[in-house]
């Protein structure tokens, strides 16, 4: 125990001699009692080891939740009588190695963003993710009833609905299915007007949400036709590994990605042009027809004006009507999202 000479409160040759030291330890006894009682009262409840460093808290199952259509439902990477597909190989290495990730496909072939909106996301919102994919849209394009304003205010409720909960959402822009059946242009452009209508508000919603988004739509990535499978629609194997590879990049530059990347070798050979030509011939065409059963007459009609105005040199008109309805979409748009973080 520090005496008051010690500490500086008195001069050293102020204490008291030897020849008083045991009168003086008689009076001073109840002083020094009080003393000792004033320091345990003090020390009363401190940790007897403060320079210990508290144990640090387990690592956190990452949760990652994928919603969407064909595309991330696996469609062109079978494995086992099903299908795995991009959001299956992020998943394997976005968690931490020591605890891994749980991981939930909620994704559907065939989905609408009604369908993602309405179905989808409540579902994702109860399994509580940190991590959620939302890649929607070109099933929309080959509906009779396409609407940009209804598919742009449904998308962000659902980005808004997750976002609000702290999730980290991963979006894509997609290229336009005309040119990847390469459907002759007055078939094609229609359809390359609306996809391109889709990724605008999916550009939009990326950068209000802040998420990690992917561009699916460049050239290079269309015409590397090694990545896409027989129906030209769905990314073969390879494909799926390259998108995965890429997400889990543009995780990792924002330290949201601990494990390893997916690998980019294939267990598959790439679909031959005869593999190809046989799907197209068969079963490709019963699939663009059950697709685009209500679109049909619809697509015969936009065909037919596209090469009207071709004709008349007024086909600046319909992209100007295009971009009119996506003007009215974006500004539709909630006026403000929550941009919420991972942990936060």
């Amino acid at each position: 125990m520090t005496t008051e000479a010690e500490s500086g409160t008195l001069p050293p040759d102020a204490a008291p001699d030897a020849a008083s030291d045991a009168a003086s330890d008689a009076d001073a006894a109840p002083d020094r009692e009080r003393h000792r009682e004033r320091h345990q009262k003090r020390d009363h409840g401190r940790d007897p080891a403060p320079d210990r460093v508290p144990d640090a808290a387990p690592p956190r199952v990452l949760r990652y939740a994928a919603l969407g259509d064909s595309l991330t439902a696996g469609i062109g990477d079978p494995v086992d009588g099903g299908w795995r597909g991009w959001a299956a190989l992020l998943g394997a290495g976005v968690g931490d190695p020591g605890t891994g990730v749980r991981f939930h496909n909620f994704a559907v072939s065939g989905a609408l963003t009604r369908d993602v909106e309405e179905k989808q996301t409540p579902a994702a919102l109860a399994f509580a993710p940190d991590l959620a994919s939302v890649v929607v849209g070109v099933n929309d394009t080959l509906r009779r009833a396409f609407d940009i304003q209804d598919l742009a205010l449904r998308l962000d409720r659902a980005c808004g609905a997750l976002a609000a909960h702290g999730t980290v959402l991963l979006t894509t822009c997609l290229p336009d299915p005309g040119r990847m059946l390469g459907l002759p242009a007055p078939l094609a452009l229609p359809l390359a007007r609306r996809q391109r209508a889709v990724n605008a508000v999916v550009h939009a919603l990326a950068a209000r949400y802040d998420t990690v988004h992917l561009h699916m739509a460049e050239a290079s990535w269309v015409a590397d036709r090694s990545l896409w499978s027989a129906d030209r629609l769905h990314p073969a194997e390879r494909g799926h590994r390259m998108i995965a590879a890429r997400f889990h990049a543009l995780l990792a530059e924002r330290g949201l990605a601990l494990g390893p990347a997916p690998s980019l070798a294939a267990d598959q050979p790439p679909p031959s042009r005869v593999a190809t030509l046989r799907w197209l011939a068969t079963s490709g065409t019963g699939w663009v027809a059950r697709r685009c059963r209500d679109l049909l007459p619809e697509l015969l009609r936009l065909a037919g004006d596209e090469v009207t105005h071709w004709a008349r040199g007024t086909g600046a008109r319909l992209d100007l009507h295009a971009e009119l309805a996506l003007s009215r979409a974006l500004a539709a748009l909630s006026p403000g999202a929550p941009l919420a973080r991972m942990g936060e």
